[in-house]
């Protein structure tokens, strides 16, 4: 028998399927993106509208909620989500600068580094403008002081967190070109091409189950807590959110009239 023959009889091995990359971004980190997104993009798109008041407010304080979870899980999760680990970049960005100067007599400037940095600079920007965000639209929303300096402060920072996700996008977009690889995947999948150890040797899954899980109670809470058994009545203004009880009393001292 020849050996082209022996080569031909011989049973072809399967396909290696493809590596699936490396785990950079854990379950709860991409619930939290997702979730963070989503409540700021309601509460935006919302404001404007007495109708969906309730909507607005509830998104509000979700908005808050989720960025406590990022506080407590950047303080005690894994280290890769720490947040000392994310200001540590941040704290880079002078000394690249620096670097930019000196380019001429120096090394040459570590673009991808500062490409980096600036979406580090982009995701804390984001995390701090939600404390002024969130405080100026309870102002607003409780009639703190009076006047409309807090409804149109609030206003500033709702269009200045928009610029800074709008930057943020725009990075991606251009890194994604850049680097001939979707710098967006990650959030979906989790996963980064490459070969080598994981950042995340734990997924949790459970912990974003349970992160979605009181997202959703706290919205179903706020739409039932509501006085008015109407639906379309609930989202129409403030006197109908569960979270204003001096008003929520009010009503039903009214009813009982």
């Amino acid at each position: 028998m020849s050996a082209s023959t022996t080569t031909a009889a011989a049973p072809q091995r399967p396909a290696t399927a493809p590596a699936p990359g490396r785990r950079v971004i854990d379950a709860p980190m991409r619930m939290f993106h997702w979730l963070f997104a989503a409540s700021f993009a309601g509460a935006y798109l919302t404001a404007e509208s007495e109708h969906w008041r309730l909507v607005h407010v509830t998104l509000g304080y979700t908005f808050a909620g989720l960025l406590g979870f990022r506080v407590l899980y950047g303080l005690f999760g894994p280290r890769h989500v720490r947040l000392s680990l994310l200001w540590r970049r941040v704290a880079g960005l002078p000394a690249w600068l620096r670097s930019i100067a000196a380019a001429r007599t120096g090394p040459a400037v570590n673009w991808r580094q500062g490409q980096n940095l600036a979406m580090a600079a982009a995701l804390v920007g984001m995390l701090a403008l939600v404390v002024p965000l969130v405080l100026s639209g309870l102002g607003t929303y409780n009639e703190w002081g009076g006047g409309e300096w807090l409804e149109e402060t609030h206003e500033f920072f709702g269009n200045t967190f928009l610029a800074v996700v709008l930057a943020h996008l725009g990075l991606i977009a251009a890194l994604s070109v850049l680097r001939r690889q979707n710098q967006a995947r990650p959030m979906l999948t989790g996963r980064a091409p490459g070969t080598g150890p994981g950042l995340v040797t734990h997924n949790r899954g459970w912990l974003a189950g349970l992160l979605l899980g009181a997202v959703v109670a706290f919205g179903a809470w706020q739409w039932w807590d509501a006085p008015s058994g109407d639906a379309a009545a609930r989202a129409s203004g403030p006197e109908h959110s569960g979270i204003a009880h001096r008003r929520h009393g009010a009503h039903r001292d009214t009813d009982s009239d």
